[in-house]
Order: C-alpha cells, then sequence, then structure tokens
C-alpha cells in the first residue's frame, strides 16, 4: 500500500488509525470490567523507532502499552545459502522479521512473558493490528478457561476471496494448519476449492502464558518452515519464516472456533480500505460494525487499478468516500477521479480511455453501468 512506517496509524475512520482504534477498544474494556488489560506491540527492527514515537501520544490513556522486537535474521542468499550480511551486504536490506510465528520466543526473550504472568495475567489475545473485526470476546475466553485449551484459532468460512488462506487439517492425530505454501503445485486448485476445505485461518488466537513459557523454554515449537524468496539489489535471496498459527499442534487440547465474517476484516489493500471508509460501516466505542442497512450478507467485490494502489495515491482519488450499501462490485481502471456525495449500486465498471482523465461528478448515482467516458454518466 506504499507504507513509510508502520500500518498501524493509517487513517481508518474519523480521522482515527488502526492503533488509535484499538486503544479504544481495550480502553472500554477496562473501564467496562474495572481491569487492567495491557496492550503489546510486535515491532521488527524496521518499524521500532516508528512505533516508539506513535505510542508517546497514548501516555494518558487508560492503558498500558508495552513494545518489543521480534527477532531479526540475516537473508540467505539463493546461489549457496550463506547470509547476505557476510557477502557485504551490512545495510538493513540484509535482515529481515521472521514472520508472525516469531512472537512466541520474542515475548519471552525481552522479559514481557515472565512480567504479564507475575502480574497473574493468563491469556494472550494476538491479532493483526490491520484486522478491523479482531476485538476481545469474553465468550471466547470463557470457554478456552472452563475446558483448559490452551490455544485456539478462529476460523471462518472460506469465501472465494480467501481461497490462499490457511486452514485447519487433521493429520497424524493432531489438529494442524497448513498454508498454501506447503500445498505441491499439482494440489493448488483443490486446496483452494471452498467445498474441500470450507475455513480459514482468521490469525486470531487466543494463547495461554504459560503454556508458552513452558514450551519456549523447552524449545518445543518446531514449526514447519515457510520459505519466502525476495529480491535485494539484484540478487535471489531467500527468507525462512514461521506463522503463528502453525503452534497449534504444539499445545494441550488446542481448538479452532468457527467465529463470525465479522471478526475478519484485515485491510491488506486500498480496494479494503475503501470498504471501511465507506458507508457499510459505522464507528462505536472503537469498534468497526457493520451497516444493518446492506441485506447482502457478503461484501461487494472491489477492485482498483494501480492508480490507487498506494494509500496516498487512493486519497487524492476521492473528494469523498462513495455510498456502496447497495453495490455488488465495483471494478476501476486507469485515471479516475471521483467526486463527492456519489452512490454506487449493483455492478459498476469505470474505466477511463488510456492518456485521458475521466472524472465522475458530485452527487451521480451510477447502478449496473459501464462507464468509459463522460457520455456514459
Amino acid at each position: 500500500m506504499g507504507c513509510t512506517g508502520p500500518k498501524s496509524v493509517i487513517e481508518v475512520r474519523n480521522g482515527l488509525t488502526f492503533l488509535d482504534l484499538i486503544v479504544i477498544q481495550i480502553e472500554s474494556l477496562n473501564s467496562k470490567y474495572g481491569c487492567n488489560v495491557p496492550l503489546l506491540l510486535m515491532n521488527s527492527f524496521n518499524t521500532h523507532d516508528d512505533t516508539q514515537k506513535i505510542v508517546e501520544k497514548y501516555a494518558k490513556s487508560n492503558i498500558q502499552i508495552h513494545t518489543f522486537n521480534q527477532s531479526q535474521y540475516p537473508r540467505l542468499v539463493v546461489e549457496d545459502f550463506m547470509p547476505l550480511p557476510c557477502k557485504g551486504n551490512t545495510s538493513k536490506d540484509g535482515w529481515y522479521p521472521p514472520g508472525h510465528g516469531d512472537v512466541f520466543p520474542s515475548l519471552m526473550n525481552c522479559g514481557k512473558l515472565d512480567a504479564l504472568l507475575s502480574q497473574g495475567k493468563e491469556y494472550v489475545f494476538v491479532a493483526n493490528s490491520d484486522n478491523l473485526g479482531a476485538v476481545v470476546d469474553l465468550k471466547i475466553l470463557n470457554h478456552l478457561i472452563q475446558n483448559k485449551n490452551e490455544y485456539c484459532m478462529e476460523v471462518t468460512p472460506k469465501t472465494l476471496a480467501d481461497v490462499k488462506g490457511g486452514t485447519l487439517i487433521s493429520y497424524e492425530g493432531k489438529v494442524q494448519l497448513l498454508e498454501i505454501a506447503q500445498v505441491p503445485d499439482e494440489h493448488v486448485n483443490e486446496f483452494k476449492s471452498i467445498e474441500k476445505f470450507k475455513i480459514f485461518n482468521t490469525n486470531n488466537l487466543w494463547v495461554n502464558l504459560k503454556a508458552i513459557k513452558r514450551l519456549v523454554e523447552a524449545n518445543a515449537l518446531k514449526m514447519e518452515i515457510i520459505p519466502n524468496p525476495k529480491e535485494v539489489d539484484g540478487v535471489k535471496v531467500l527468507q525462512l519464516e514461521t506463522a503463528a498459527g502453525a503452534a497449534i499442534k504444539f499445545y494441550d487440547h488446542a481448538i479452532g472456533i468457527n467465529v463470525p465474517r465479522s471478526r475478519f476484516l484485515p485491510v491488506k489493500a486500498t480496494s479494503d480500505l475503501l470498504l471501511v471508509q465507506s458507508d457499510l460501516y459505522t464507528l462505536a466505542d472503537g469498534f468497526v460494525m457493520r451497516n444493518k442497512a446492506r441485506a447482502n450478507p457478503a461484501n461487494p467485490s472491489i477492485e482498483l487499478g494501480p492508480e490507487f494502489k498506494k494509500v496516498s495515491n487512493f486519497l487524492s482519488h476521492f473528494k469523498s468516500i462513495p455510498s456502496i450499501i447497495e453495490l455488488d462490485s465495483l471494478k476501476v481502471t486507469g485515471d479516475v477521479w471521483f467526486g463527492s456525495g456519489i452512490t454506487l449500486k449493483g455492478k459498476v465498471v469505470i474505466a477511463a480511455k488510456p492518456g485521458a482523465k475521466l472524472e465522475i461528478p458530485d452527487g451521480a448515482v451510477i447502478q449496473n453501468k459501464e462507464i468509459h467516458g463522460p457520455e456514459d454518466i
């Protein structure tokens, strides 16, 4: 999305960032129940300094915020598997953070895990900061405590938009996570089938802190390695990463819980940002909720061209975000600019002619139309 700093500081709604919303949610939790739930932010060496500056704005909030860094590994040169820094690349580009599976040893190594245990904390709720649906649900927590589940992965029904998402399988007598990167090429289409694999991992995880300590101390979290090929200054390199969901098979009484789609609202691209900034959602106490006026349970599918890929470009192309309550699908290509108060309904395709600027006027209502020039509006 063209972010130069942490993605969690993108403004989502009403001038509030992902991080603002998370802080408001935890503040309301703490004031409602008279408790002291802290917020822990895991950074990489790339985002640490920026995050330290950002969290200063919450100094007066009713919430303790801790930051810690995940590990820093050297990228490996594909040619001979030697670490890139050994080849003379001593810049930051020679290193990488090894995926979110590193959350467990990093929590332990930085001392935060022991500090939490000493305060009597029992469970940690782990989620991606860009998932606006990842909020604390006490029903889930209560279930885990009653059933002594050390680990819980929230899964949700797979749609055609999620065919690449990791899924839970039963293998060697244990519940395990299967990621698309682990699937041989000839079986990828089978993996993507929403009939065969009906659920996928939201990456909302609940984990018992004592269990994390036990497993990290015993060096027992032997998660599958996911190779991630990259290129640095023309040199082909490998990053060896792990996923936090893959740890499920090492914990006692680990479970997956099938949750409603509302708990999975990630913002991975500007098309997702359009959804959450629109009238399709409302905001209350830091919680982003779906507008009840939308009859269709599924969200509209939105495809934006490369002109909209970076957040700054995306924002500059809209005077205001259109109303999309009754939209089924939107595809935008070319140099398209949106005025204010626009309403989109049904299936809409807006494709500017090559080299031409196409402006959608203020207040336009476009329903089931294909637009290539001003004459089509």
